[in-house]
């Protein structure tokens, strides 16, 4: 998705969809240490509470990525492909 000049950015509808997000509604982005990730505001909770929310849900998703028996160097290969910039020789 592209950022407009404005910061504006456009929320998929399948994600709206699940998330609840209305028009009117207040989301909130929460730095995580991949990056960022959108939460939809629940009224009285805080920032800080939605923060551990998130933590919470993606330290529940450790360790169920099955690779197969591949380490993580040969699943991002797998993942983004060789790279052929890389003189490895």
């Amino acid at each position: 998705m592209r950022v407009t000049s404005k910061g504006q950015v456009t929320i998929p509808k399948h994600i709206r969809d699940r998330l609840g997000i209305e028009p009117g509604s207040e989301v909130e982005f929460v730095e995580t240490d991949a990056g960022a990730a959108l939460v939809r505001v629940d009224s009285g909770r805080t920032r800080d509470e939605l923060a551990e929310t998130l933590r919470r849900r993606i330290d529940g998703m450790a360790g169920t990525l099955d690779l197969g028996g591949m380490t993580t160097d040969e699943y991002m290969e797998w993942l983004r492909g060789p790279r052929e910039d890389l003189d490895l020789n």
